[in-house]
């Protein structure tokens, strides 16, 4: 993927990723704010994407095991990647965008606790885990598919002179330069698309996310890898698995 974005670049096509957050003007005016030093230094990052359990569909016995597994295949990690990888690497991308930087590395826990039967496939449906960036910064990441639990999807970063807090549609910094978003909110998933078509057109700004979008994916590999293994991968392990 690594090779294919910057075979792109060279070629000026445009790519964009699906990561809608990048294309959503709370963030990018938060984000701005954020690398201006209205908080300070970024030093901690807590992310989250807890919510409750989701579709299933049940297998029969017309269709072949790999067809069933692929109706389902948010519960597969051969499909899916599991969901830290499908689902919080939205949050895991936006703790990259802050730091603006990869981790170094990663360790924490994970497990099937609810989703225990064989209809939802071989996946975790939780994962904590704390990623360390360089400079001793570091970002608590927590996710869980779980039915009966209460929701949490936003990401906060704290700095050594205030607290940024995110989410969808919302941005709000505390601390000295405290801060609302109260601008114009658009559809980011329409949004994203925008943008990719007027980068195509050369009317706006090119966008080739390939590279960024491999970055968070992996970080999120990781940590996926952290949690099944119990050990702790740093970024060189994870490039360097043949997995």
């Amino acid at each position: 993927v690594l090779e294919a974005a910057a075979a792109a670049t060279k070629k000026k096509l445009s790519v964009v990723a699906g990561t809608q957050r990048r294309h959503e003007q709370c963030y990018l005016e938060a984000m701005k704010r954020i690398h201006g030093g209205d908080i300070g230094d970024p030093v901690a990052g807590r992310c989250y994407w807890n919510m409750g359990g989701l579709w299933n569909v049940a297998p029969t016995e017309d269709r072949t095991d790999t067809e069933n597994q692929i109706r389902n295949w948010l519960y597969y990690t051969w499909l899916s990647g599991d969901h830290i990888v499908e689902q919080h690497v939205h949050n895991l991308d936006v703790m990259n965008w802050a730091f603006q930087h990869t981790p170094e590395k990663v360790f924490g826990v994970g497990g099937r606790q609810a989703r225990t039967d064989e209809d939802f496939g071989h996946i975790f449906d939780h994962f904590g885990l704390e990623y360390v960036y360089p400079d001793d910064r570091f970002a608590m990441s927590m996710c869980r598919q779980q039915t009966g639990t209460d929701g949490k999807v936003e990401e906060i970063i704290t700095g050594t002179n205030g607290l940024a807090r995110l989410s969808s549609g919302r941005a709000v910094i505390s601390g000295p330069n405290a801060w609302r978003f109260k601008g114009k909110q658009a559809n980011p998933y329409v949004q994203e698309h925008i943008d990719l078509q007027a980068s195509i057109r050369g009317d706006g700004p090119y966008l080739n996310e390939g590279q960024r979008i491999a970055e968070s994916t992996l970080t999120a590999i990781m940590g996926r890898e952290a949690a099944y293994t119990g050990k702790v991968i740093t970024w060189e392990d994870a490039m360097n698995n043949p997995q």
